[in-house]
């Protein structure tokens, strides 16, 4: 099934070729474009995506900007932005706006972004009416699988009542299926398909977890594929995008990286990428070193100024000694 929210119709205006299809324009205008006639209204259409420059979507989109990469998960977070001000613009016009499931999946290496995606999905449903509190619960299977007979229905439930009005968000799902016919984990996954009718549109369930393990958990019940419309694929970052991401967390913390340490950070991705065995961190791994370089640079400052004290720089600057693999 498609995860697009929305496809536009082709239209045509003063004889010029329709809109690629498959995108959603939202164009604001100002009164003095409104007054300018057909002629640019046509002008305007045939404009790529316009992003609006005020209201909640700008502040969505400043989150969005501050996360490297993911172009096709920011591309489908803008098209439920704009299914859902489409509907508000609907039923302010007296048209019918049915409501649409938003249950997902997320599939994707761990540290490629997924939690920080589905607490931005809370807000902008919570923004847009869609979801009372936007809150995230944040789950896995030791949350909701009990150690005897109904004690695992129970917990599930206690966490859907938990999420309503926000956001679940099942981590590492396809673990729930991992013990098969006779294992609790199937006793959560009955709980939560039943909660999602029983508790239609008050609640998002996102499940989340490595691409191919995901999608053979999907297999396991024959009614989970159609339950969840949207699904999103995060790839991998690469180098460069991984360096970027390093700068950030480095400026947060007001840390510095000199030329020589980021090309030898450069070196450290580059050779875990193409020799590990395991699934690739990627931006858990980033963090991983950066936190383990602070903590050789501590090292090594104390041993450099054993009776004296560290200039700015010094303080801020990781070298290349510092960097080192995990």
């Amino acid at each position: 099934m498609s995860a697009k929210a929305g496809t536009t119709n082709k239209r045509e205006a003063s004889g010029t070729a329709a809109r690629p299809s498959r995108q959603i324009n939202i164009i604001l205008r100002n009164p003095e474009q409104q007054a300018a006639g057909g002629a640019h209204s046509s002008e305007v259409l045939g404009n790529p995506r316009t992003l609006p420059q005020s209201g909640p979507w700008s502040e969505w989109q400043k989150e969005l900007d501050r996360m490297v990469g993911l172009d096709n998960v920011k591309e489908l977070v803008y098209e439920i932005y704009a299914l859902l001000q489409i509907g508000h613009f609907r039923t302010e016009a007296g048209l019918q706006a049915h409501a649409h499931v938003y249950h997902m999946i997320f599939k994707g290496n761990p540290g490629t972004g997924k939690t920080t995606v589905a607490r931005l999905l809370a807000k902008l449903f919570q923004g847009m009416g869609l979801l009372a509190k936007g809150h995230l619960v944040e789950v896995e299977r030791a949350d909701l699988v009990g150690e005897y007979i109904g004690h695992t229905a129970q917990k599930t439930r206690d966490l859907v009542k938990k999420a309503l009005g926000g956001v679940l968000f099942v981590d590492e799902a396809y673990s729930l299926a991992r013990g098969g016919e006779k294992d609790f984990g199937k006793e959560a996954i009955d709980t939560l398909v039943k909660a999602m009718e029983d508790y239609k549109n008050q609640f998002v369930l996102i499940l989340a977890g490595y691409t191919l393990e995901i999608e053979t958990f999907l297999l396991t019940n024959p009614g989970l594929p159609s339950r969840f419309p949207i699904q999103m694929d995060f790839p991998d970052y690469t180098v460069d995008q991984l360096l970027s991401i390093a700068e950030g967390m480095c400026k947060e913390r007001e840390y510095a990286l000199t030329p020589a340490t980021l090309f030898r950070f450069r070196q450290l991705l580059m050779q875990e990428k193409s020799e590990t065995i395991y699934n690739f961190s990627n931006a858990r791994y980033v963090r991983n070193v950066l936190e383990r370089a602070i903590r050789n640079q501590a090292v090594r400052l104390l041993s450099q100024y054993p009776a004296g004290t560290p200039g700015r720089q010094e303080l801020m600057s990781l070298r290349p000694e510092d960097i080192r693999s995990v």
